[in-house]
């Protein structure tokens, strides 16, 4: 569950951390189905900032609940998924991390790109993507995303 504090009573704050990054990494792993959507853009902030995607300056939530959705309906993504997540930086509330997001589409593409993610906990008390930027491959390799 998301909602609480990454680090649980008897356990390491590493610990309670790794176990939020890999559930919300899971979390964010599409699948093809309405409830999946749903629940995915459920941990998307609605403050989200999205930076780093070439010729635009910035997406919020509404472009990327749209683009999702265009993506769902029409069946183009196959999955998403998360690795090698580096944490960066981390208060109470808040944790900025790093790792690599693979997309497969269903013609076979992949494309992978390494990506720092912020998390931010909510008012509601619930975990969510406040701000995503697309890293070069140059700053992926230097933090040792890629070998």
């Amino acid at each position: 569950q998301l909602a609480g504090p990454p680090a649980k009573t008897g356990d390491s704050p590493t610990r309670g951390i790794g176990d939020l990054l890999r559930d919300f990494a899971d979390g964010l792993a599409q699948r093809q189905t309405p409830d999946d959507r749903a629940a995915w853009l459920k941990r998307i902030s609605r403050k989200v900032q999205v930076f780093g995607i070439p010729g635009i300056e910035v997406i919020g939530y509404d472009d990327w609940a749209k683009q999702c959705r265009h993506e769902f309906e029409t069946g183009v993504l196959k999955n998403v998924s998360y690795d090698g997540m580096k944490v960066q930086v981390m208060t109470p509330g808040r944790v900025m991390f790093k790792t690599v997001e693979t997309v497969e589409a269903n013609d076979g593409t992949i494309q992978a790109h390494g990506v720092e993610i912020i998390l931010e906990k909510e008012t509601d008390g619930k975990w969510r993507v406040v701000q995503e930027r697309i890293l070069s491959r140059e700053e992926a390799e230097h933090d040792g995303l890629w070998q």
